[in-house]
């Protein structure tokens, strides 16, 4: 095949450009990545090795070799890795084929101008780190696949180059030509053992291969008899690996360091900022394994996506795969980590892994160290737990949702919600009960899309002039997980949407409502009739307070549920619509005004308000708009 030129896509060229000239100040990075992927690569034909029932060799000694050229200054980077083929080289090279590519770009960009964070790694695209120190780079590389070599050839430029070439041994080997030195940057010191010792054990010191490179130390020179001749020396090769190649997971946690552990993620998991929480695993008993899990500081891109959740796999030290999504229920599949055991067998594959026992129990365990850890971390360190819970709480409660009320148990403890009478803090389900007053049964709860919208709901003014507590739900699926959990400590939760508050008015209150509901008969039968098909009732309520008007449900479907299942399709034809009563404040000036209004019209106009104003307050949007400002316009004109 003779050399193609080709061009890089476009995007890739913008990459390309930011890389080559940007004020990018971490620029040894470009080692640990060129590590990561040639390590990524050795992983991956171990794993084809290992599940070709014999047909693929185990490669005995893999390792990755450094090799600094003072003298034509380039840095080598070699491996025994799976290689590439001329498809895999176009695709992984010549084009940025990973999703998130363009959000990099931005924050690239963004880097630049503000704090040029260490963002590299985290979307996948480390090969275009090493043109921030080159001027040319060269792959030579050959897929255990494929008996072909090829060549490519990049200045960063708009296009590379790729060509056929004679190839001995499978893998990969990188070389860069590095850039001239300049005042702000010296590329040469890239080529000093030392410094190249230095960025190893700093980035890449857990990497599960031996690193090794030659270098210079100086003898004492000898004579013929072996005597050392005073003053003189001589150059000798050695070839020292740089890396202790210890997986972290398998320290004693207490010889470890916060940092190494912060590093090791970044390093392994491609994020630019440290994680929130790291939980050190090492079980011993009727199945054994070492891990490390890890709860990232931010929504990553792919917090929500489950083809990039999992743990890393190991069995017996040795890489299994990548993204065990196994390893991991379902709701805590925002964790990043690693899992080795000695009870797995090296030949596992992905079909056994759901029938495996052992990686079943691992899974259990695994969930229950690490809710466990949440629960001693809220008590322990609440501004942390706080950090996590706002990133990632809602995983937690929709664990008891999808698990149908299995997880009650070990999940309760752990969710917490804002709350009426804590300033909006956090509080417990826990802290809740003991709080509560010697005469309540139930745990109240109000929902809506925020906790300002809920603080409007009419309904909550009973409870602040009570000093009753009310759990401020709004995520969507607080809702379902209270209905979920049913109770706590045998408490029952309650929508204040759907309970009755003028059940607990004194007998005094009883018997005035009693009265207004005899004596404004007419009128409550005439806002019924004007607002036939949208409520099934309308009748007095004295706990409305300032409020004039509030809307409850009566079948035990709140109005927030109602509004949650419709919005999961709102072109289905048959919505979910609740049967609504519509509660009057007798004390208001509004009520006051509308018992004197007589006509028909004019009723059915304060009705509409009426009614679209309890919509609003109770979090719902107003679906005839058109009717509700005709009626605003008409009582705004007399």
């Amino acid at each position: 095949m003779p050399k193609e030129n080709l061009k890089f896509q476009a995007e890739s060229k913008e990459l390309l450009d930011l890389m080559i000239n940007s004020i990018y100040s971490n620029k040894e990075i470009f080692l640990r990545e060129l590590i990561s992927n040639a390590s990524d690569a050795i992983d991956k034909r171990r794993f084809e090795s290992l599940n070709s029932n014999g047909k693929i060799p185990v490669i005995e000694k893999p390792e990755i070799k450094i090799i600094a050229d003072k003298e034509n200054k380039t840095l080598t980077i070699k491996d025994d890795g799976i290689g590439m083929n001329k498809s895999e080289l176009i695709n992984n090279i010549g084009t940025i084929a990973r999703s998130g590519s363009k959000e990099f770009v931005e924050k690239l960009k963004e880097a630049k101008d503000s704090e040029n964070l260490d963002i590299i790694g985290q979307f996948g695209v480390g090969f275009y780190s090493a043109f921030m120190v080159s001027k040319k780079v060269v792959i030579e590389t050959k897929s255990l696949f494929e008996n072909q070599g090829y060549r490519f050839e990049s200045e960063g430029s708009e296009s590379y180059s790729l060509e056929e070439i004679e190839k001995d041994d499978i893998g990969t080997t990188i070389t860069l030509y590095l850039k001239d030195n300049d005042e702000d940057e010296k590329y040469d010191s890239f080529l000093d053992y030392y410094t190249i010792s230095y960025l190893v054990e700093k980035y890449s010191n857990y990497v599960r291969y031996p690193i090794m490179m030659d270098h210079i130390e100086k003898e004492i020179k000898k004579d013929e008899s072996g005597k050392e001749i005073e003053g003189e020396y001589v150059d000798k090769v050695v070839t020292s690996k740089l890396n202790s190649m210890i997986p972290l997971w398998k320290k004693n946690k207490k010889d470890v360091k916060d940092e190494e552990y912060n590093d090791f993620y970044k390093n392994s998991f491609h994020d630019y900022l440290d994680p929130l929480f790291t939980l050190p695993l090492n079980i011993e008993g009727m199945i054994s394994y070492q891990g490390l899990i890890y709860v990232p500081s931010h929504l990553r891109n792919e917090s929500y996506n489950l083809d990039e959740a999992g743990l890393s796999l190991y069995a017996k030290n040795v890489f299994i795969m990548d993204k065990c999504k196994d390893l991991l229920p379902h709701y805590l599949f925002f964790l990043k980590g690693v899992v080795d055991s000695s009870d797995l067998n090296l030949n596992i594959s992905r079909e056994m892994l759901q029938e495996n026992k052992n990686i079943i129990k691992i899974k259990n365990n695994i969930e229950n160290k690490f809710i466990s850890s949440l629960k001693d971390l809220k008590d322990s360190d609440k501004e942390k737990f706080n950090k996590i819970y706002d990133l990632f709480g809602v995983n937690l409660k929709y664990g008891i949702y999808e698990s149908y009320g299995s997880k009650n148990d070990i999940l309760k403890d752990v969710i917490v919600f804002k709350s009426l009478n804590h300033n909006d803090d956090y509080i417990d389900l826990k802290t809740y009960v003991n709080e509560m007053k010697e005469d309540q049964k139930d745990i109240y709860f109000a929902c809506g899309e925020s906790i300002e919208e809920i603080k409007l709901l009419p309904e909550i003014n009973r409870f602040k002039k009570d000093n009753i507590d009310v759990l401020l739900c709004d995520k969507n699926v607080d809702e379902f997980t209270l209905r979920t959990l049913k109770e706590y400590d045998k408490h029952e939760f309650k929508s204040i949407s759907e309970i009755d508050n003028d059940n607990n008015l004194n007998e005094e209150d009883k018997k005035r409502l009693e009265e207004l509901n005899i004596n404004h008969k007419r009128e409550l039968d005439d806002l019924k009739k004007a607002l036939e098909g949208k409520v099934s009732d309308v009748s007095f309520s004295l706990s409305l307070y300032d409020a004039p008007v509030s809307l409850v449900s009566k079948d035990g479907l709140s109005l927030n549920m109602e509004k949650i299942l419709n919005n999961i399709d709102p072109t289905n034809p048959n919505n979910i619509n609740s049967e609504k009563i519509l509660k009057i404040n007798p004390d208001h000036e509004i009520f006051k005004k509308l018992s004197l209004i007589k006509n028909e019209e004019e009723i059915k106009d304060y009705a509409t308000i009426l009614y679209n104003e309890a919509l609003v307050l109770g979090g719902l949007e107003i679906k005839d708009k058109e009717e509700f400002f005709k009626a605003l316009n008409k009582i705004m004109m007399k």
